[in-house]
């Protein structure tokens, strides 16, 4: 089995931005990504659904797999098949309880993406919830984020869709799986012996890497290098306030709707982007949430981590995370709608391009091939600097209507992990013509997140009106 278990453990090797969201998983944070996606019609069967997601698992192969540490911490963790793959524990059921409307359900997924994964096992679940009105069901999803991004689309919830409610193309019945042996730790600490000596790709993308670094650097000035110190460990750049504050292991959730072609006829009329529009929301809503509980906003900026995909074209059926980190300053002080998208717009423009952003993506090449502990102590650094106040993601979905069992996805909101001292963060995905806000906050320190959820909903109504002016 030798050679086999090495060719293994050489492709299923986690990349260093992934192995860095082992490490910041501790205490209150969890590394999970998740959503909520609510349904018209009837709920299947439990047994259905269950049928559903072994029909598809073969899509999503990672879905089979658990981690296995390598001996001594001399490798960065490989994937490996779990023997032991049980649905019945990953495909879960559930039901609402009176009256079964949108605050049960955003209790019931509060509660199941407070629940770290088990790293023993395969990680990811799937909740099948029932008792949501009589024509409406929902499916609750946590992944951890070192299996897939937001950016990949690519996972389990994702290949359970249709994109017709009756499909006539004949769905092929996968092979019976059948999994690998568990590779011993001898096996899997001489693997990571091995490959860091020999591997041409491990030595291919060190020395492509170390190549690349010092042009980058000698032509830019140090520029980037000079941004990742400030990236790590400058937190007397970022502005305290009450989002920033130690957090639990527990969460509250608050959902918000809002209308792609708005955003859209907004970015169109001022030159900027989708994202811009939706910064611009963020910060006003902020902006209301802090003024409102007697914070003073005068010439507040927060700062916002914005993750930006750097996967290439050749890497899309990839699982594995290639995200660039963007600081992008939000003008929470400013209350005109347009002068704050102004504001933002100009900022972000080059963003792409800035030191900042190439500094977070020299942090995840270097995390390919840096030993495991310069990796953890990056990501360590990383989260103790707080070089960023909250997180704010927006991820493309389909702009067709999907289907599961024959029943059509209305709507998504997703749920983004928290980190150490960041007690709110705001997640966004659009879907067939609309965009799903979900905000995350820290169980205690965000009692209020309901009210902000009226203040995105004020804000965004104030941008649309001012922008049509």
């Amino acid at each position: 089995m030798g050679q086999s278990a090495h060719l293994m453990a050489a492709s299923s090797r986690l990349s260093g931005i992934d192995t860095s969201f082992l490490h910041l998983e501790r205490g209150g944070a969890h590394m999970q990504v998740g959503s909520t996606l609510i349904f018209s019609g009837a709920p299947p069967e439990y047994e259905e659904f269950r049928a559903q997601v072994a029909s598809r698992l073969h899509l999503v192969p990672r879905y089979r797999q658990k981690l296995a540490e390598v001996p001594l911490r001399q490798g960065r963790p490989v994937w490996i098949d779990d023997p032991h793959l049980n649905l019945d524990y990953h495909v879960r059921e559930a039901a609402l309880p009176p009256p079964g409307e949108d605050p049960q359900l955003r209790a019931l997924a509060g509660r199941i993406f407070s629940q770290r994964l088990d790293r023993s096992k395969p990680l990811w679940e799937l909740w099948l919830v029932s008792g949501h009105g009589d024509q409406r069901f929902a499916v609750i999803g946590k992944t951890h984020h070192c299996l897939v991004d937001g950016f990949s689309g690519i996972d389990i919830a994702s290949v359970l869709h249709d994109t017709t409610p009756d499909p006539t193309r004949p769905t092929r019945r996968p092979d019976r799986w059948i999994a690998d042996p568990e590779p011993t730790g001898a096996t899997l600490l001489g693997d990571a012996l091995r490959e860091r000596a020999t591997s041409p790709a491990e030595l291919a993308r060190t020395t492509r890497a170390a190549l690349r670094t010092p042009s980058r650097i000698l032509s830019s000035a140090f520029g980037p290098i000079s941004a990742l110190a400030n990236l790590l460990g400058n937190s007397t750049a970022t502005p305290s306030s009450p989002l920033n504050v130690p957090i639990g292991s527990h969460r509250r959730l608050a959902w918000v709707d809002g209308d792609l072609d708005d955003l859209r006829a907004i970015k169109a009329r001022h030159g900027a982007t989708v994202n811009d529009v939706v910064l611009a929301v963020v910060a006003g809503a902020l902006g209301r949430y802090l003024r409102a509980r007697g914070h003073s906003t005068a010439e507040l900026e927060l700062k916002a981590m914005v993750p930006i995909s750097v996967r290439q074209a050749e890497e899309l059926p990839s699982l594995a995370d290639r995200v660039a980190a963007a600081v992008a300053p939000l003008p929470i002080w400013c209350q005109d709608p347009i002068e704050r998208l102004e504001v933002i717009s100009r900022t972000m423009g080059d963003l792409k391009g800035s030191d900042d952003a190439h500094a977070a993506n020299l942090l995840t090449e270097l995390g390919d091939f840096a030993p495991p502990t310069l990796a953890a102590l990056a990501a360590r650094l990383q989260s103790r600097g707080r070089p960023f106040n909250l997180v704010v993601t927006n991820a493309p979905g389909p702009q067709f209507p999907l289907y599961l069992l024959g029943r059509q996805l209305e709507t998504v909101y997703p749920m983004v992990p928290l980190g150490e001292n960041q007690a709110f963060c705001v997640g966004v995905i659009s879907y067939n013509g609309r965009l799903g806000f979900g905000l995350t906050g820290d169980y205690d320190a965000m009692r209020g997140i309901d009210s902000l959820a009226v203040d995105f909903e004020t804000t965004i109504a104030e941008t649309i009106a001012a922008s049509a002016r």
